[in-house]
């Protein structure tokens, strides 16, 4: 029997999740918007807007992709109803997540604060576990995966604790685990911490991978049984520290020659709609002209074809290996 996953309609199961992007934002804010509301309240209409300009066209053939994992944060806008109107209105499946960025773009002060006086690890697992398996808030909405991050270089105090309670959560739930690694670093370590906590790896992907192009560094997570998630397509160059799209994808041929093609996952880390001051459109912008949720199905998988790589590993890719990730 397939296993069910949370989405923020109900529960499905996971042979119906059809082609998924498994990191996505439709709304997102960096920590610290919700203090300039005066200015920059937010829109639900604008935000309903966008989100249908950018994301309806690939729901519809030829593209026809079904399920989207929204992997906003607790305190970076997470918008549990928001995401089920827009479930209703694209016709999609989206799964929101729980969890929290990583310490110096997070809002670990509050955390840091009980954690004089409670026991912080315990409390995260609570927290986590209940959203998984209660809902969140007063929604009766339930997260579907637990988003842990970490920093560049390093995993901090409260990132590990992050990290062990997640797995702790993993282990008694079956839930799925997708991680932030700044820069695209600290992957194999953040996979090695989670499984010494009693995750399992067949249900944790390792984030923003696509932020290095070293193979020996990919095959280190790899090896780990966990999945390698390229999602940061569209994101190119300098401002944001990344290969280009082609090195990815040339990444990405590399290691389906090496026979990893069930555990390679991808998707954009597009945000749809900034929360807090709206600037207008960010891909009327030249560095944000590939950067939005368009680009696997138009720019990147002709792309990966043109490399050679088969209809039968994208269906893995977009299809099997998220089924298996998420259920």
């Amino acid at each position: 029997m397939s296993k069910t996953i949370n989405t923020v309609l109900g529960p499905i199961e996971a042979k119906d999740l059809g082609r998924t992007l498994m990191h996505e934002h439709l709304i997102y804010g960096f920590c610290g918007f919700q203090g300039d509301s005066t200015l920059g309240p937010f829109d639900e209409l604008l935000c309903m807007k966008e989100n249908m300009k950018w994301i309806k066209p690939i729901t519809e053939e030829p593209y026809c992709f079904k399920t989207i994992v929204d992997a906003t944060n607790n305190e970076c806008g997470r918008d549990p109803m928001f995401l089920a109107r827009m479930s209703i209105a694209l016709g999609i499946n989206i799964i929101c997540s729980t969890g929290y960025y990583y310490e110096n773009m997070s809002a670990h002060g509050y955390w840091k604060f009980r954690s004089g006086s409670h026991d912080i690890l315990t409390e995260i697992y609570q927290m986590m576990k209940t959203e998984m398996t209660t809902g969140i808030g007063r929604t009766g909405i339930k997260a579907g995966v637990m988003k842990i991050a970490t920093s560049a270089g390093q995993i901090t105090p409260i990132e590990e604790t992050f990290l062990k309670a997640a797995a702790r959560v993993n282990a008694e739930t079956g839930g799925t685990i997708i991680t932030h690694t700044e820069l695209g670093t600290m992957g194999p370590e953040q996979a090695k911490i989670m499984i010494e906590n009693g995750a399992d790896p067949s249900s944790i992907s390792i984030g923003h991978m696509c932020g290095s192009t070293d193979i020996d560094y990919h095959e280190r997570v790899l090896q780990q049984g966990v999945f390698d998630c390229f999602d940061r397509f569209g994101l190119e160059g300098e401002l944001f520290h990344t290969p280009t799209d082609e090195e990815r994808c040339q990444t990405i041929v590399k290691l389906l020659e090496k026979g990893y093609e069930d555990q390679i996952l991808m998707s954009h880390d597009n945000v749809t709609v900034e929360l807090g001051r709206y600037d207008g459109d960010k891909n009327q912008l030249p560095i944000f002209k590939h950067a939005n949720i368009q680009n696997i199905p138009t720019r990147v998988i002709p792309m990966m074809k043109d490399m050679g790589v088969t209809d039968a590993q994208l269906e893995k890719i977009f299809v099997t290996n998220p089924a298996k990730c998420l259920g």
